[in-house]
């Protein structure tokens, strides 16, 4: 797996290149500004650009947009948003398509083997969505939605589901049986209207009618 790194705190990019090298992840370049994120990724066709969300010179939104030119013109390219704080604004700018897309709280990084996880998921056209970030996303919305229909328990899957969880790993979570599992994710399927189709999308078009109910704010 190759990777591009965007962070301008020297101290974190770097420690960021040496925790990764560690774990066999190849870091094509480490860089500490927009500009040189878009250069490097067009540079070396990394499998996942991990971009933090401020970046010089104004530490508002550069890391942002950086990130809405990848997803338009790297498509194979994965994006994996890394934030001090949750900030749902500028997430749902990234999440009309959530494929290959992640947003993680930067004290993720202490569970390295988590932060590689969340980087496989992503580079696989997957989602890695921080807990905290589903849950302020979720609890954002205003509106009546399709997920009105869900139970509580088919609910708290589709937020694992959201965080990039495997039915294995959401039956542990829930000290349940994998059948159990399957049959809630059976159930939300149904409930959202979303049948078996070739492309075998139902999972991501799932979690992305429940990240579009947080949006509604």
């Amino acid at each position: 797996m190759r990777v591009v790194i965007a962070e301008d705190s020297a101290l974190l990019r770097d420690g960021l290149v040496q925790l990764l090298g560690l774990r066999g992840v190849e870091v094509a370049a480490a860089v500490g500004d927009a500009g040189a994120l878009l250069t490097a990724v067009a540079d070396h066709a990394p499998d996942v650009a991990v971009v933090d969300i401020r970046l010089p010179p104004t530490q508002t939104d550069e890391g942002v947009r950086a990130a809405l030119r990848l997803r338009a013109e790297h498509p194979g390219t994965g994006v994996l948003l890394f934030s001090q704080y949750v900030e749902t604004t500028y997430a749902s700018r990234l999440l009309g398509d959530p494929a290959g897309f992640g947003y993680l709280l930067k004290e993720r990084v202490a569970d390295i083997a988590e932060f590689v996880g969340a980087l496989e998921r992503v580079a696989a056209g997957g989602t890695a969505l921080d807990p905290e970030v589903v849950a302020q996303l979720f609890g954002a919305s205003r509106r009546a939605t399709a997920l009105d229909a869900l139970t509580p328990r088919e609910r708290e899957v589709l937020a694992l589901m959201a965080e990039g969880r495997t039915n294995h790993s959401i039956a542990t979570a829930f000290t349940v049986s994998e059948r159990a599992v399957e049959k809630h994710v059976a159930n939300i399927f149904a409930k959202l209207d979303l049948p078996p189709s070739e492309k075998g999308h139902r999972r991501v078009l799932a979690v992305l009618r429940y990240l579009e109910s947080g949006r509604a704010a």
